[in-house]
């Protein structure tokens, strides 16, 4: 008999439905498991007695697509009465008054929040490491860390203590964690959601998506969220189908085009791990297996590494800093601020006109395929301490080295997947990125699927058998 934790989510919600399990049960099974696998830092707040009093008081008959579910907001994200620190010591007393639309929305839907995962400060970098709170770890080797910004999210979906995590990717926060650690982390495409769409800030950048265990998994958690108040909205993709069942079905044959190129080449020095190498060559091979047409990209990009500076400071300027938050912010943070502040509007308008030519230019180039596969990471984990102690130049260049793959999909505003394929010399999974054309996630989730059959089950990080 599998315990609560080992179910999917799919199959959580079926025995829920049924009423063979109840919220109260599940809620009070993953709150267990929290409070006993404490030392992975997924966790910044727990809201047990609020999370038991929800899960027991939710009526019946089952209504909302996550009746009973146990979620957990990213710190970046307010929820009225709850201290929410956006990883920032600047923001240790913070306890909203207001939740933000996508708490309120969850709630809606009948989730059940039990607390706040770990973020990087202010979801800034690609490592989940802030001052504040313990680093987020990786459950497969916990002296590495476990990526970023949604660090805590994808660790918790890992090491069972949620069976499926809402996170935020303005730049591969969902996906660069997510394939840290061995579990599927989904970007929608720009526009997808109702919440998080990113079409509500000037870069356009940031979008909300699922951290699941399975591409089935994450197909149900989309589902969910396209549906969510405060309206529905989706793209004609999804006329075919939940993407749930997209995740379920068979592909048919389809155009893959592959590439090792990143966009930083051209300025940062790119070396791609013969692990990630593996993974993505063994991807290639099982999809040409499959049927699927694999060709070279014959991707060439240029320019971007200077629009995305411009971005990246751009969006650290909007955070609101008084003069004493300055004082206690990361100095990574600080500069990124100053940065951005000194910002000229045509420097700003010049940016944003590069972002919008290069998210043509990558449609077009990527026209002639269903799906691009790509590493989703060029390195190995990383050691916790590794961006620490540099310069803010230096420490982004760290996470470029890292993670090359993640940040262009999100100027061109494309759907992308990653998943692991493979594992390494020591059993850690690794992972490839799917990228899909604009409101393709349901031919990923199709492949994803596909790759996951063909691989079989993969182990477990440590932390699931405890």
């Amino acid at each position: 008999m599998p315990r609560l934790h080992e179910l999917s989510l799919a199959a959580q919600i079926t025995a829920l439905r049924a009423g063979e399990l109840s919220p109260a049960e599940l809620t009070t099974a993953y709150l267990d498991r929290i409070d006993r696998i404490d030392d992975l830092g997924a966790f910044v707040e727990v809201t047990r007695d609020a999370a038991t009093s929800r899960a027991r008081a939710l009526p019946r008959p089952a209504s909302g697509a996550l009746w009973g579910v146990p979620l957990a907001d990213k710190d970046l994200v307010a929820r009225a009465g709850v201290p929410t620190r956006y990883g920032s010591r600047a923001r240790a007393d913070h306890v909203p008054t207001a939740s933000d639309p996508l708490a309120e929305a969850l709630d809606g839907a009948g989730a059940v929040n039990v607390g706040k995962t770990s973020t990087s400060e202010f979801g800034l970098t690609g490592f989940t490491e802030p001052l504040i709170h313990a680093p987020a770890r990786d459950p497969w080797l916990p002296s590495a860390g476990a990526g970023g910004s949604s660090g805590g999210a994808a660790v918790a979906v890992a090491a069972g203590l949620l069976p499926a995590a809402v996170g935020s990717d303005g730049g591969g926060s969902i996906r660069i964690p997510s394939a840290t650690v061995g579990v599927v982390g989904l970007k929608p495409s720009r526009g997808r959601l109702p919440i998080g769409s990113g079409l509500d800030s000037p870069d356009q950048l940031s979008v909300t998506g699922p951290i699941a265990r399975s591409a089935e998994d994450a197909g149900v958690l989309l589902d969910a969220l396209v549906a969510l108040a405060p309206y529905p909205y989706a793209t004609g993709a999804r006329d075919a189908g939940s993407f749930a069942d997209a995740a379920r079905r068979e592909p048919g044959r389809l155009r893959i085009g592959t590439t090792t190129v990143s966009p930083w080449d051209e300025t940062e020095r790119i070396v791609l791990d013969p692990a990630a190498r593996t993974a993505v060559d063994t991807a290639a091979a099982w999809l040409a297996e499959a049927g699927h047409g694999v060709d070279d990209a014959d991707w060439h990009p240029r320019g971007y590494p200077e629009l995305f500076h411009v971005l990246w400071r751009a969006s650290a300027a909007r955070i609101p800093l008084s003069a004493a938050d300055a004082a206690l912010v990361e100095p990574l943070t600080a500069w990124l601020v100053d940065e951005g502040r000194r910002l000229t509007s045509l420097a700003l308008l010049e940016g944003l006109t590069a972002a919008r030519a290069f998210e043509r230019r990558t449609i077009a180039d990527f026209a002639a395929f269903d799906a691009v596969l790509t590493p989703a990471l060029a390195q190995s984990p990383q050691p916790i301490g590794a961006y620490a102690g540099h310069s803010p130049e230096r420490t982004f260049a760290l996470q470029v080295e890292y993670a090359p793959y993640s940040s262009f999909v999100n100027v061109a505003g494309l759907p992308a997947l990653t998943l692991p394929v493979t594992a390494d010399a020591d059993g850690h999974p690794v992972s490839v990125q799917l990228i899909g054309r604009p409101g393709g996630e349901a031919t990923l989730l199709s492949l994803a699927a596909q790759l996951e059959m063909r691989r079989g089950p993969l182990a477990h990080p440590p932390a699931w058998d405890r």
